[in-house]
């Protein structure tokens, strides 16, 4: 059974930083894509950050430059860097996992299996 746990949500002030990490159990990340995805209240889930399992990257427009997305495969672990952060960042974030390599770096929600429960990001301005 593949879990996904995310973790180092939490409030920041405008212009702060936040590291969120998911740690997977039951399958290696090494052969993984793996995204980040956000949902704010009455919004639909959007992708933010993606990573292959060769280590290409892709991020949406909204956080390029700001956001870093990377993964430890010695600790089975994928982190978002999130830097410079806006009260526009303020969401649930969500990990997300899958074994088809053809997902590649996809930031579409339906292209992913497995997710995990979510993290608050609070962002004040």
């Amino acid at each position: 059974q593949v879990q996904l746990v995310e973790s180092g949500g939490g409030s920041v002030q405008a212009g702060g930083s936040l590291r969120l990490s998911c740690r997977v159990s039951g399958n290696t990340i090494s052969s993984n894509c793996m995204g980040w995805f956000r949902q704010a209240p009455g919004k639909e889930r959007e992708g933010v950050a993606s990573i292959d399992s060769d280590g290409r990257t892709s991020y949406a427009d909204s956080v390029k430059g700001r956001f870093t997305i990377s993964k430890d495969n010695a600790k089975n672990t994928l982190y978002l860097q999130m830097n410079s952060l806006k009260p526009e960042d303020t969401a649930m974030y969500y990990c997300a996992a899958d074994y088809r390599r053809w997902v590649g770096y996809s930031l579409s929600q339906s292209d992913y299996h497995y997710w995990g429960q979510g993290t608050q990001v609070t962002v004040s301005s």
